[in-house]
């Protein structure tokens, strides 16, 4: 591949530079992009990408963003803020946030969406490792939240997983089983997440927010899951199937090793 020889010439640190930095800079971030885009296809598909989304992937190599990259990426984002966390400290912020805030008692939360300027200027804060506390809306960052784990450039449960998922959606062994066996940090975040949205299905608080546990799963799982396949059909078919598999974790997966 010509593109991938190219960039590969430039991957040793030498005097070239391009103003001020060494161009070896930008071609280890492109040859990083590039091994992704080998594995999972352009995530774009021939969609042109937008001037915000151009800006963003010009400050990457310097700025690397939260959003929109690997487990791993962020985990190494954070090293040095946040050295011992076992999870993404943007989670663990959110999810504390949403609290705060007051979801418990606020109607739709995680079915409502956020205001979108609100969502887009926390999200802009907390990629800096900015602790908002100005807002009162728990549908801001709750909007967020699940904006973050839709952008993750892995989803949480892995594409070599989903079908142990959906086959197994109903089985309680069964689907306990398949996440326990998640790659570690994927299967300790989701564990965080399903621990967090089990204190949204006390009846005291459904009782407020009208969202049961199915209404939960309905909203949660495309954010958990993605079907592999890029038949309409199919993805139809399987989406009762992921939230099956969803609410069934979060009735019976209640390991003790839970990430403060």
């Amino acid at each position: 591949m010509y593109l991938e020889g190219y960039i590969y010439r430039h991957l040793e640190p030498d005097r070239a530079n391009y103003k001020g930095v060494p161009v070896s800079v930008h071609a280890n971030h492109c040859y990083k992009r590039l091994e992704r885009m080998t594995q999972t296809g352009a995530k774009k598909g021939l969609k042109k990408p937008t001037a915000d989304e151009v800006e963003r992937a010009r400050r990457a190599p310097f700025n690397p963003s939260m959003f929109g990259n690997t487990l791993d990426d962020v985990m190494d984002i954070q090293q040095k803020r946040h050295p011992g966390l076992e999870i993404p400290w943007i989670v663990t912020f959110l999810t504390k946030f949403v609290l705060q805030c007051g979801a418990q008692k606020t109607e739709g939360i995680f079915r409502v969406p956020g205001d979108i300027d609100e969502v887009n200027s926390l999200k802009t804060k907390v990629d800096s490792f900015e602790e908002s506390k100005n807002l009162r809306d728990p549908h801001v960052p709750a909007s967020l939240l699940k904006l973050w784990f839709r952008e993750l450039y892995f989803p949480l449960v892995p594409d070599n997983y989903y079908d142990e998922c959906v086959y197994n959606c109903d089985h309680v062994a069964n689907a306990v089983s398949v996440a326990d066996s998640l790659p570690s940090l994927n299967r300790l975040l989701l564990l965080y997440t399903i621990r967090f949205l089990q204190e949204f299905t006390r009846d005291d608080v459904v009782a407020v927010t009208k969202m049961d546990i199915s209404n939960l799963a309905m909203v949660w799982a495309p954010n958990f899951l993605r079907c592999p396949s890029s038949d309409p059909k199919e993805i139809y078919d399987y989406t009762r199937r992921e939230m099956t598999f969803l609410r069934t974790l979060m009735e019976n997966w209640n390991p003790t090793d839970v990430p403060e």
